[in-house]
């Protein structure tokens, strides 16, 4: 019998809610993402204001942490140590605290990035680049020039080409589609199309445009781009010609295949790969362009002096924030209508609900990368070979917390360390098995074992095959298979022992 009632059931589910999902947004937000998004708040909430007070190694509060020792010792404990700054938290305060006990007129803000450090010379190097050390109002004089683009340099060239108005329009669409390294990345077809002219007109302007300096631009390969600056050098010929065809040849160095087709000599062949190298393959290099964006560490290690490793925020990326109290309490006294009243008080919990993300934000990153030290002590005390299979279950475990938030944290994420600034996921490898029972071995150390068995090779035509290599890893008690090192091999771009050989004997 079909019909209708009602029934009450009850369940549990997790709703995510709006803060949730900003706090989880902000959990895999990298530095740079962060900034740009703690600027946009500030704009949106006129009760946000960026703290622009400078840090201070005897006031600024402290955010540290000591990871286990070498040796396996336990793992250090979150220490924030309070400043002298009446108006500064420490990072244990929450969201009621930041936005609730204060009195009317005093500002309470999340000082989370104002962290010191004991260490000589650490606040220099962590905020290199940041500038400072002029006197207030001192505004820093700025370079009024600034290096050439590579397409700035062509369409000068092709104003003072001579090109009538509908041949210099087909000359910068052209220009337009060369890339940074000097190379055409578009169909003339289609441009051709695209403008309505013929593909033979697009090839007239395109020849006229091969005559541009540097040599070799807005070529369509790299055998065309060598092409132009040989001709340019009065060094093309059939025999050269034949080499710049068969470049696949050069790169497997297989010398006897090469001479047969180019028709050469040895030492002819010789010459020919010399003037090679001494060509430009990427002609636009050398003009400038967009500044590359230079990684900054989220997290610094370093050498504890007393035993162990130290493991510390980087101030400089963490945004510092103030609620500013006063004026939400002018702003609430004036509020009139309701709109109004619910406008003040959105931005008042926003407000504190941000602070609060930020600081748990740096609690996780801090807690995660401590423990990662804690698991890779021997990477950091011995080198990249004794880098330890490690996953992000074990992490997660460790520091009883989910996968996935671990998986967020360390997603553009980078450590500062004495080896190199890594990023965070860089120290989860794969495990391989080893032959005799024991300990696993990490994928990342079998991969630079392999590279410095190939680097140790004499020239004495003493080549390792990736069968030779399996045997010896086998002996090593590391169980791999011949396609494994294979791909690791591949993956390092070490050509094989064939080519290596042939190598060799060109040598």
């Amino acid at each position: 019998m079909i019909g209708q009632r009602l029934e009450v059931r009850q369940g549990q589910g997790l709703v995510i809610t709006p803060q949730l999902q900003q706090a989880i947004k902000l959990l895999q937000l990298s530095n740079l993402e962060l900034e740009a998004f703690v600027e946009g708040e500030l704009e949106r909430n006129p009760l946000l204001q960026r703290d622009e007070g400078e840090l201070g190694v005897d006031t600024a509060p402290e955010a540290s942490q000591d990871a286990a020792t070498a040796d396996g010792g336990d793992e250090g404990e979150l220490r924030f140590v309070e400043g002298s700054d009446a108006h500064a938290q420490t990072l244990d305060a929450g969201a009621d605290d930041l936005y609730g006990d204060a009195a009317p007129g005093e500002r309470v803000g999340d000082r989370q990035g104002d962290q010191a450090t004991d260490q000589p010379g650490l606040t220099d190097w962590s905020r290199a680049g940041s500038g400072g050390g002029l006197a207030d109002g001192e505004e820093r004089e700025r370079p009024d020039h600034r290096d050439e683009t590579l397409w700035e340099h062509l369409q000068a060239q092709a104003s003072a080409a001579g090109f009538g108005p509908a041949d210099h329009a087909i000359a910068l669409t052209l220009i337009d589609a060369t890339d940074e390294g000097g190379y055409l990345r578009a169909d003339l077809d289609e441009i051709a199309e695209r403008l309505g002219v013929d593909a033979a007109r697009i090839e007239t302007v395109l020849a006229v445009c091969h005559g541009f300096e540097p040599t070799g631009v807005m070529a369509r390969s790299i055998p065309e781009c060598l092409k132009l600056q040989l001709i340019e050098r009065n060094r093309f010929d059939p025999a050269m010609g034949a080499l710049l065809d068969n470049l696949e040849l050069l790169a497997r160095r297989d010398l006897t295949a090469l001479r047969k087709v180019c028709g050469v000599d040895g030492e002819d062949l010789a010459e020919m790969i010399a003037e090679l190298k001494a060509l430009t393959p990427r002609p636009g290099a050398g003009f400038g362009g967009e500044p590359a964006q230079t990684v900054v560490p989220d997290v610094h290690v370093r050498p504890d002096p007393a035993g162990g490793w130290r493991v510390e925020l980087n101030t400089d990326t963490l945004p510092r924030l103030l609620v500013d109290k006063r004026y939400h309490a002018v702003v609430a006294a004036g509020a009139r209508s309701d709109v109004e009243k619910t406008f003040v008080a959105d931005c008042a919990a926003q407000a504190s609900w941000l602070v609060k993300s930020l600081d748990q934000r740096a609690r996780t990153i801090m807690k995660v990368a401590s423990e990662i030290v804690r698991q890779q002590d021997a990477f950091l005390a011995f080198g990249v070979e004794f880098l330890r299979p490690l996953t992000l279950k074990t992490v997660a475990e460790a520091i009883e917390m989910h996968e996935s938030t671990v998986s967020r944290v360390t997603s553009n994420k980078y450590v500062a360390t004495p080896r190199g600034v890594f990023e965070l996921k860089f120290f989860f490898t794969a495990a391989i098995q080893s032959s005799d029972g024991g300990a696993a071995h990490s994928a990342e150390a079998v991969r630079q074992r392999i590279k410095t068995m190939i680097d140790g090779e004499s020239g004495d035509g003493d080549v390792l095959s990736d069968d030779r290599i399996v045997e010896i890893l086998n002996e090593a008690g590391i169980d791999i298979a011949r396609r494994t090192v294979a791909k690791y091999r591949e993956a390092l771009r070490i050509p094989s022992s064939i080519q290596r050989r042939r190598l060799m004997k060109a040598g």
